[in-house]
């Protein structure tokens, strides 16, 4: 199939058909993997696509192709994108790295100043994040949110996150600062620098 025949786009209520398989297609690939990963219901990711806080790929029969979503944490001051799946019969067309994109442009439109990060265990998701200036970080750069903490609980392997005291665990951490790609400030100093040159 011809990746341009594939649609990413922001996820309706009118996709809530799709939550059934979205949450076996995440289930099946954290057992192939062997790596854990946060288990989320049928309503929450139902009231994701009812706020406008997910990206859906479909192909152009209507098959489902991916899937990701956006969440506030910390009084909107961080945003995750979270749960990224391809489905296996639609991987290596660079559908994933298009869902990652759509649902970045989509947390930094609606929280522009909120920083947003990234738990994960896989190469992939950690090369796309790269690519878009996220940063390696400690645990502890990131949300103090115990609600965000509260979803590794599903994880198999959420026994080092608790041996650790949080400080780490199989997951790389990953954080967009907004600040750091804002245009570069001038400090006052070499303003002032300028002006007395210019007179």
């Amino acid at each position: 199939m011809d990746k341009e025949e594939i649609e990413i786009l922001v996820a309706g209520p009118e996709h809530e058909k799709y939550v059934d398989t979205i949450l076996t297609t995440i289930s099946e690939a954290a057992k192939v993997r062997g790596t854990g990963i946060a288990k989320r219901t049928h309503e929450y990711l139902t009231t994701k696509m009812r706020e406008a806080k997910a990206v859906i790929a479909l192909t152009a029969d209507e098959q489902f192709a991916g899937f990701s979503y956006i969440e506030t944490w910390g009084n909107k001051q961080y945003v995750t994108t979270s749960g990224l799946i391809v489905h296996p019969n639609f991987r290596g067309l660079g559908i994933a790295k298009r869902i990652k994109d759509m649902t970045f442009t989509l947390a930094r439109t609606r929280w522009p100043h909120a920083k947003i990060f990234s738990l994960t265990s896989g190469a992939a998701v950690m090369a796309m994040n790269t690519q878009l200036g996220y940063k390696p970080v400690t645990f502890a750069d990131l949300t103090d949110d115990e609600a965000f903490w509260k979803g590794c609980e599903g994880c198999v392997n959420v026994d080092v996150l608790h041996r650790t005291e949080r400080k780490y665990c199989i997951c790389t951490g990953m954080l967009f600062d907004p600040e750091e790609h804002l245009p570069a400030k001038i400090p006052q100093e070499v303003l002032e620098r300028i002006k007395t040159l210019d007179n």
